[in-house]
């Protein structure tokens, strides 16, 4: 067996024997937490004159050919190791005790230290530093945070030079209100910050919408701010105000009393939640999370533990981890899936520590993509029913005219007709509607449908000027793939007389309408969940018109299931070449839906942000 040379803006992952290539240091600091590390390497850049340091995480020393080559080479050579093993000594044992024998032998200090919150006796037998040293090191991690990051290091210092030791670490705030450049802040200097006065006295202000982002302490402490700072950027360049809120964990007492008091003074439109887990047990007598106490629409968005490229790469989307922590179990929690908008990054080599610095690294597609979504869900609440302009799709499988709006479990075309009149009496300019489903079958019928277009009553176009600066404004890559696949727009079977007939019905400032089918020509069964059949002109043109020329604020499909959750994509975490993205865009969604077919309903809320 050979070992492997770490490479400069790489990420290992411990499963090969690696050298790490270190040269000798006073200090050496081992962690698993990427977040500690870059916090730790960069209050070493802020000084001058100082010991020698060398930073590693643990995960590049799960080989045991790698830890003797690090010990060799590094270790043994030091004045003081101090380690975070986070999970215990049954996860770094090897390591662990590799280190402290190195330790003894060549009479240098270690102090091992918990990777959490939580004391850990199994811990102790490692350490050749006082209880009460190891006591004063671990609360500087704990408490987190540029100044104690600074603290630490010095601490390490005096422990060398037998000087005098610094204060101990300055408390953190389990929760709060973070801002870029300010640090910890209270409501008062919130407002004052983010264009807001005290007093909503002006109809300007009256009109601005808050949203909340809410995310790890651990961001703090470590200093890894940047995808929180791209959202706060991204929202402002919607006309939105961002309320940054840092916790512990959503499940901490102090945290869940922070954020009920912050939004009795700032209550939210709109959440952006970056944490994972759930917070509640699924049942009927399910209690409201703190986060949506105030009736705001939580939007999911993810920071990745997986890197960019394997995100590109990968038709999931996620990787298992980020797939169970920020995805399945948030969604107990009914959190509205939008986008990973951040991801781990070997981007930058710092020779000062001989180390590669791992970090969350937003992508600025993404992030203005959950920006949008979270803006329109935030301009939909913030609007009465009276300017609110809905489109309500029906789903058509197979596309014939017998099987319009069929729905499992559902009477759909009844069931819409229900939600018509819910509607007036909540006040929503609608009017003229069929009074029951088989009128409005046969009203749909008498327009275009799936089954044929011409010598129909055409109601709703978009004209080929209009889908060509949709079609244009989409990627590259989809342009050209439905191009391949379905020839140019005007050879599209639904374009008629310079136009594109569209299946939809208006009914004051609502439309109802058929979903197009995926293809023409084609057998409806066998492609239905076709994972590469790319969408025709006549499908985009339907989206681009409800989208674009309609403008609606939100989009209803009625019954299980439709089309669009089943287009060519990643399976969650779409990127702008995925096309339930492309053809749906960030519009609010919602999606009456059987409950006992989790699994396609799965489908929807994830590829689609739909609220089922």
């Amino acid at each position: 067996m050979h070992l492997l040379l770490a490479q400069k803006g790489t990420i290992a992952d411990g499963n090969e024997a690696i050298d790490l290539g270190q040269s000798p240091a006073d200090i050496l600091f081992l962690s698993a937490a990427d977040t500690e590390l870059a916090s730790i390497a960069a209050a070493y850049g802020r000084r001058t004159g100082a010991r020698t340091l060398r930073i590693a995480s643990l995960m590049n020393l799960m080989h045991p050919m790698s830890v003797d080559t690090y010990v060799e080479r590094t270790a043994r050579h030091a004045k003081l190791i101090v380690v975070r093993p986070l999970g215990g000594a049954s996860y770094f044992r090897y390591v662990l005790e590799a280190l402290h024998a190195a330790a003894i032998a060549n009479k240098f200090q270690i102090a091992v230290l918990p990777g959490d919150d939580k004391p850990d006796p199994g811990l102790d037998p490692f350490s050749t530093v006082s209880a009460e040293d190891r006591e004063r090191l671990w609360a500087y991690f704990t408490e987190g945070g540029a100044d104690n990051a600074g603290l630490f290091l010095d601490y390490a210092e005096a422990l060398i030079s037998g000087g005098e030791k610094p204060q101990p670490a300055r408390p953190l705030l389990k929760a709060g209100i973070w801002w870029p450049g300010e640090g910890v802040i209270g409501v008062g200097r919130w407002r004052a910050i983010a264009g807001r006065p005290d007093a909503a006295t002006t109809a300007d202000v009256k009109k601005e919408s808050t949203v909340a982002i809410c995310f790890y302490r651990a961001l703090v402490q470590s200093g890894e701010t940047k995808p929180v700072e791209a959202l706060i950027d991204a929202l402002a360049a919607k006309g939105m105000r961002a309320l940054p809120l840092f916790v512990s964990s959503l499940k901490d007492q102090i945290s869940i009393g922070t954020l009920q008091a912050i939004f009795a003074e700032a209550a939210p439109d709109v959440v952006m939640n970056a944490t994972g887990f759930a917070v509640s047990a699924p049942g009927a007598d399910r209690q409201p999370t703190v986060l949506e106490s105030t009736g705001a629409p939580v939007l999911q968005v993810i920071f990745s533990g997986s890197s960019r490229a394997a995100w590109e790469a990968s038709p999931q989307g996620l990787m298992a981890r980020d797939l169970g922590m920020n995805v399945a179990l948030p969604e107990v929690d009914g959190r509205i899936l939008s986008r990973a908008v951040s991801f781990k990054a070997a981007s930058v080599y710092d020779p000062a520590v001989e180390a590669n610095i791992v970090g969350h690294e937003p992508l600025t597609d993404r992030v203005r993509f959950a920006a949008r979504l979270a803006a329109n869900w935030a301009r939909l609440r913030r609007a009465g029913p009276e300017a609110r302009r809905v489109a309500i799709v029906m789903a058509n499988y197979p596309n014939r005219d017998g099987r319009l709006g069929n729905g499992v479990g559902l009477d759909t075309p009844a069931g819409t007709i229900e939600v018509l009149k819910a509607m007036v009496v909540e006040g929503y300019p609608i009017d003229g509607f069929p009074e029951d489903g088989d009128a409005l079958m046969r009203f749909l019928m008498a327009g275009p449908t799936n089954a044929a277009s011409r010598d129909r009553e055409i109601r709703e176009v978009i004209s080929l000027a209009q889908y060509k600066d949709f079609l244009g404004s989409l990627p590259q890559q989809i342009q050209e793939e439905v191009t391949a696949r379905w020839g140019e727009p005007e050879a599209d079977p639904f374009f008629l007389n310079g136009a594109f007939a569209l299946p939809l019905a208006r009914f004051g400032e609502v439309l109802v309408g058929i979903q197009p089918a995926r293809g023409y020509n084609i057998d409806p069964k066998e492609t239905y969940h076709a994972p590469d059949l790319v969408p025709p002109h006549g499908y985009l043109a339907f989206y681009a018109f409800l989208r674009q020329v309609f403008k609606a604020d939100a989009i209803v499909h009625m019954g299980k299931h439709g089309n669009l959750e089943w287009l060519p994509g990643k399976a969650l975490a779409l990127s702008e070449n995925c096309y339930p993205e492309a053809v749906f865009g960030p519009t609010p969604h919602l999606y009456p839906f059987i409950v006992n077919d989790p699994g396609e309903g799965t489908q929807a809320k994830r590829r689609t942000s739909a609220v089922i």
